[in-house]
């Protein structure tokens, strides 16, 4: 599955409850939105606005309870046939990438060993090399051996943006990409996304609390009690 040109998102009046015992909590509550392919979105907003919860479901890493996603016109959630869980895991691995406020790494595994540990599972076809050329673009090709132990963090988020990126996914997913980093490193990962995008036509969703890192961003969303708000 390829994304093309155009919108490669669509969200209809997605919505997402959680129960606790008798209690009832909306998460999200009716975001409707479109990403085009090639932009780079901000979700902004406080803690449990719903930011996390609806880049979950974008990323379909969770499914909606109402509501329906469109991922470059073909129907993911909702209406009609909803795709099964061995199609989800397809494009989860095909078409994004993943980076978390935590680095995820593996203490044991050197700078090489964790950017390429998702090859281990699925390889796309042309991305021999990639290691070694995400490592370098982001400055961490002489970092390559070293432990995760050995590195700041800093340069361990930017492990976790090449190991997002190895299997050259189309939409890169960010939720809090510089939350554990200082204001210096935040800005230099910052650079490196905005790079990505305008550069290599990476379309990026992005969740932060930092102003600084939103307004990097091509367009600003912001989440309050489960609701999408676009600022103009």
């Amino acid at each position: 599955m390829t994304v093309q040109d155009g919108a490669s998102l669509e969200a209809q009046d997605l919505t997402r409850v959680y129960r606790r015992g008798s209690e009832e909590i909306r998460a999200l509550d009716g975001v409707s939105l479109q990403i085009k392919h090639g932009e780079f979105v901000a979700f902004m907003g406080p803690s449990g606005s719903g930011k996390t919860t609806l880049v979950n479901l974008l990323g379909c890493l969770d499914n909606p309870s109402s509501g329906k996603l469109t991922l470059a016109g073909r129907n993911i959630f909702g209406n009609g046939k909803p795709l099964g869980e061995r199609q989800l895991t397809r494009i989860r691995r095909e078409i994004f990438g993943y980076i978390f406020q935590n680095f995820y790494l593996i203490p044991t595994l050197t700078v090489r060993e964790n950017v390429a540990l998702p090859l281990a599972f699925y390889r796309k076809p042309g991305v021999e090399g990639e290691v070694e050329r995400l490592l370098g673009m982001l400055g961490m090709a002489h970092r390559m051996n070293h432990l995760p132990a050995q590195i700041s963090g800093g340069e361990m988020q930017r492990v976790a943006i090449a190991r997002a990126l190895v299997n050259r996914p189309e939409i890169l997913l960010a939720d809090e990409p510089t939350g554990n980093l200082d204001t210096k490193r935040s800005g230099e990962i910052g650079e490196v996304l905005q790079d990505l995008n305008q550069n290599a036509g990476l379309t990026i969703i992005m969740v932060t609390h930092n102003p600084g890192l939103g307004r990097l961003a091509g367009r600003l969303i912001e989440m309050r009690d489960g609701r999408a708000y676009e600022n103009q």
